[in-house]
């Protein structure tokens, strides 16, 4: 490389030093946890690339987080954390198969933490990761001892808040950067993008729609290739049908499944009003829906009736590759960028 080329690249490495440190990790790349896609196969890619690969916990028990754990600990000896859902009935019995295993990096997601869950994760000695939404939620997070924060925009797949990534950004990093490493999400799909965000002061980023076409990725040739074809205009956001049952929107691929989630919506409303169903329980039958949605589209590869959650950064998932290659595309593109600023 030439010394413009050595100069990009030693001012990205010096740009995702505290990140990387902070992951026990090459690169400051932190893997968005995807159910169904985010398992060991992927997670283990990502950690053996130099990333941080992230187990996508969703629904699973215990007994499917333990055999998970240890499936990705026989494909990589790399660090990988472990994302988990703060709604999820078992969730202090999901810390403790973390704690087994010495789980170094517990990401907690859907939620404020609930009582007891940061101490039990932290007194295990694991790092935690909280998602932040909202400055004033930032700043309670860093207060109650979270040790890292993810700021995802409504860019990203999946559930999502009402924010863009690149308000979040400059709402959150001035603020709170210096305290605690802050990673950022949602709608990023090149190296230049992450050069930005390091640039206004995050430790690093977090990506999913972008890994989902990765030759190691397990999703369905079917769901790859709707990923493939998509354009970010493709990535739509549900739209909540009755405003007495908070769903939060998810953002996916347009196709026949919205529809049938819309039907869903109003089958749940009205079993709300005949008093069939509690609140709670119809919050966890729309859950269930999605869970079941894009298991469908992942594993069976029904991508017309299933949940094709993607981000808008899917325009830019153009073939299937290695993680390696995406992640060294990422970073030279990153470089490159810093070069260009160098100079």
């Amino acid at each position: 490389m030439d010394q413009i080329g050595n100069s990009g690249a030693q001012r990205l490495q010096r740009r995702m030093a505290r990140g990387a440190a902070f992951l026990g990790s090459e690169i400051a790349v932190m893997g968005g946890a995807m159910s169904w896609v985010s398992e060991r196969n992927l997670v283990a890619a990502i950690s053996n690339a130099g990333g941080f690969g992230v187990i996508a916990c969703g629904a699973m028990t215990p007994e499917l987080l333990d055999a998970e754990i240890a499936g990705t600990k026989a494909l990589t000896d790399k660090p990988f954390g472990v994302n988990l859902i703060t709604m999820h009935p078992q969730l202090f019995d999901l810390i403790a198969v973390c704690a087994r295993h010495e789980v170094g990096h517990v990401v907690l997601a859907g939620g404020l933490p609930p009582a007891g869950s940061l101490d039990a994760i932290k007194g295990n000695g694991a790092k935690l990761i909280c998602f932040a939404p909202a400055l004033a939620l930032a700043k309670k997070l860093i207060r109650s001892g979270v040790d890292a924060l993810v700021v995802e925009g409504m860019e990203a797949g999946g559930h999502i808040g009402p924010v863009s990534t690149s308000v979040l950004a400059q709402e959150i990093l001035p603020e709170v950067a210096s305290q605690v490493p802050v990673f950022v999400a949602g709608g990023i799909g090149r190296g230049e993008a992450i050069a930005g965000y390091l640039d206004m002061g995050a430790a690093g980023v977090q990506l999913g729609t972008r890994f989902v076409c990765a030759t190691e990725s397990i999703a369905h040739p079917a769901f790859k290739k709707a990923f493939i074809r998509a354009s970010a205009r493709d990535a739509i956001a549900s739209v909540q049908i009755d405003p007495r049952l908070p769903v939060i929107p998810v953002r996916a691929l347009k196709n026949a499944g919205a529809e049938l989630f819309t039907a869903k919506q109003r089958e749940v409303a009205q079993a709300l009003d005949e008093g069939r169903v509690a609140m709670a329980e119809a919050q966890l039958q729309i859950e269930h829906y999605w869970a079941g949605a894009l298991r469908r589209a992942v594993i069976d590869g029904d991508v017309e009736h299933g949940s094709v959650m993607a981000g808008q950064s899917v325009g830019m998932v153009t073939r299937e590759e290695p993680v390696a290659d995406i992640l060294a595309a990422l970073m030279a593109e990153a470089a490159h960028a810093l070069e260009k600023r160098v100079a």
